[in-house]
């Protein structure tokens, strides 16, 4: 954790909530956008979902199945939901933005991913915050990043959803993401020295 961090007070869940609205915000600038800039700003959303997800999976969730009575329900409520986003980014992902079919797909898997966020924060986000030490939930924001840095940056289908699994499978997939991500970006910002 930064020292800025410890000192304006920010916690995890001040975190979580300001993730939760870049990515509603990713989600209006890929609507309204076209072509590159569409799918550079979906390329962002991608990569900010899949962090964000992996590293509550790893963090935030074992706190709640620990801190809150009816946490084992909650996480696992929670859980299946990530599980149907991840396909659904998948597919999303691997179609493209230029599909016909993408929009109204967007579309849907908005309104799925912001049922989500509302429900996360409210059952277990703010609760935790109501439960857990302020100081505790303060040295969360480290570990948390420290997720974030190991977590791959697009959805995979058969991803883990716990904590040990992401632990295990997530940095030598993020590694391979990452590698993946920089070779397409540079595509991208390249076009004239490829050759077909």
């Amino acid at each position: 954790m930064t020292m800025t961090e410890t000192e304006n007070g920010r916690d995890v869940v001040d975190l979580l909530l300001q993730q939760h609205d870049e990515i509603k915000s990713l989600f209006r600038e890929t609507k309204a956008s076209q072509g590159q800039a569409k799918q550079e700003l979906f390329n962002d959303l991608v990569r900010l979902l899949a962090v964000h997800e992996t590293a509550e999976e790893a963090v935030v969730h074992p706190l709640a199945r620990r801190k809150l009575d009816d946490g084992e329900q909650v996480v696992e409520q929670r859980l299946e939901e990530e599980d149907r986003a991840k396909k659904e980014l998948a597919d999303l992902y691997d179609m493209g933005v230029d599909h016909p079919d993408f929009d109204r797909r967007l579309e849907n898997f908005e309104a799925d991913v912001v049922n989500h966020a509302t429900r996360e924060e409210s059952e277990e986000l703010l609760r935790l915050r109501t439960t857990v030490d302020a100081e505790k939930l303060r040295d969360l924001t480290g570990a948390l990043k420290a997720a974030e840095m190991v977590a791959p940056t697009r959805p995979h289908r058969m991803a883990p959803q716990s904590a040990v699994g992401n632990i295990l499978a997530g940095p030598p997939v993020a590694l391979f993401d990452r590698v993946a991500d920089a070779v397409r970006d540079w595509r991208q910002k390249h076009p004239e020295e490829i050759r077909t």
